[in-house]
């Protein structure tokens, strides 16, 4: 049994939201209980000071303990500046009013903040994945969790590259894991390609991160939320997996677009909330299925100066390739993680290896901080982001024009001629 609040024309006022808040938890038993929230970074658009708020209005003094970790998965830690920020509150509040309330960043590379909960076996990994993979994984997740007696997860839900529609389970997986799990799932999402895989609702990668889920044995709850930005059309409130499909569903009919031509040339404008191409590759996988054959997916982001901030060093390593290009030359990457190799084919797309030539189906282009010569070497092309003026690929759509502002959130597809949509084996 879930719990939701939807509004039908228009969003969610702060009031409503607070509100709703509230009523999740009016009838629960959280006295006396310890509580840690599982929150997004800044990369995830959603009212979460808003959220902060009223979580804390609601809960605070009745939980023995309320606190929040940050869902970084591999992303870089964040200042207590930034923290601040994200939760919408100055420092004097911090040290005041939420003095109560700790905060901390997943600490994925560091052994000794991570604890063992179970694994799943390559049998289980093979039945899931419809036999693309087999090997076990081993499930790690923040030893944090385990010091309290209920979990809830607040996050939006937007379709996705690697398990189809975020949110829910998987602020765990790969949110506050380990990087065993994270690797897996990643390449198993590449296998089936970002086409295949982008707002599908039950996928083989969804089905991984529910089934170490199930490891956690400690009490889990989910707010899922509808958003655009900072408003909020939608929560959903109860165990992650039902609160997900339900939120899942609704961001279905309201972050899925659909055209009716392809285009040959995409400017996506990157948010400044994707600070490198870690997170600003976002823009091609929400957009690849509308770029036509041979036509070119332009990321602009004058303000992206780095490829990756934790993971720049093995993507100049290998660059950028289709996923064929890594399956013909398994053993030359065998050092790479998975979830590397699994966003090079994501950014690059759908293409070919034969005779030792790759045919990328798009053009992928970097229009940011980035000089030319490190775009080259990453099998990227360049444009000077000063000479791009996005007027003009505006209203220009019957030219083959698309502009996208705030690319990366929604998902674009074809009317006609898009891989079919399916729910795969085992999931």
């Amino acid at each position: 049994m879930i719990k939701e609040w939807v509004k039908q024309d228009g969003y969610l006022s702060d009031e409503e939201l607070s509100q709703a808040v509230a009523g999740a938890f009016e009838d629960l038993d959280i006295d006396g209980r310890r509580i840690l929230f599982i929150i997004p970074d800044q990369t995830r658009s959603m009212p979460m000071p808003v959220m902060f708020r009223a979580l804390f209005d609601t809960v605070h003094g009745r939980a023995a303990q309320m606190d929040y970790i940050v869902a970084l998965g591999t992303h870089p830690p964040l200042s207590d500046a930034a923290i601040n920020q994200l939760v919408g509150i100055t420092e004097e509040e911090r040290n005041g009013r939420y003095r109560d309330v700790g905060i901390f960043n997943h600490e994925w590379q560091n052994p000794d903040a991570l604890a063992y909960i179970g694994t799943i076996t390559e049998e289980e990994i093979a039945e899931i994945s419809g036999g693309l993979m087999r090997q076990k994984a081993d499930v790690l997740v923040n030893k944090r969790l385990l010091d309290y007696d209920l979990l809830c997860v607040v996050g939006p839900v937007f379709p996705h590259e690697v398990v189809g529609f975020s949110g829910g389970n998987k602020y765990f997986f790969p949110g506050v894991a380990g990087e065993e799990i994270l690797n897996l799932f990643h390449w198993l999402g590449a296998l089936i390609t970002n086409p295949m895989i982008n707002g599908v609702k039950h996928t083989p990668v969804r089905a991984v991160v529910d089934r170490a889920a199930s490891f956690i044995r400690v009490d889990k709850l989910c707010f899922c939320l509808n958003v655009k930005g900072k408003d909020c059309k939608g929560v959903f409130f109860g165990a992650p997996k039902e609160a997900w499909a339900a939120a899942a569903d609704l961001s279905a009919q309201t972050h899925i677009v659909y055209k009716d031509r392809p285009f040959r040339s995409v400017l996506a404008m990157a948010p400044a909330m994707y600070d490198d191409i870690w997170v600003a590759g976002k823009c091609m996988y929400k957009l690849e299925p509308v770029v036509a054959d041979g036509g070119e997916l332009i990321i602009y982001a004058p303000h992206v100066a780095e490829i990756s901030f934790t993971h720049g060093h093995l993507i100049r390593k290998i660059g950028y390739h289709t996923r064929d290009y890594f399956l013909a030359q398994l053993d030359k990457f065998a050092d790479i993680p998975g979830g590397i190799l699994a966003h090079s084919t994501h950014v690059r797309g759908i293409g070919t290896y034969a005779g030792g030539v790759e045919q990328c189906r798009v053009q992928v282009t970097l229009a940011t901080a980035i000089p030319e010569e490190v775009c080259r070497s990453i099998n990227l092309g360049y444009r000077d982001p000063a000479g791009i003026d996005p007027d003009d690929w505006k209203d220009k759509e019957d030219e083959g024009l698309l502009l996208v502002p705030h690319a990366g959130e929604v998902l674009y597809r074809l009317t006609e001629g898009n891989p079919e949509p399916k729910a795969f084996k085992g999931a």
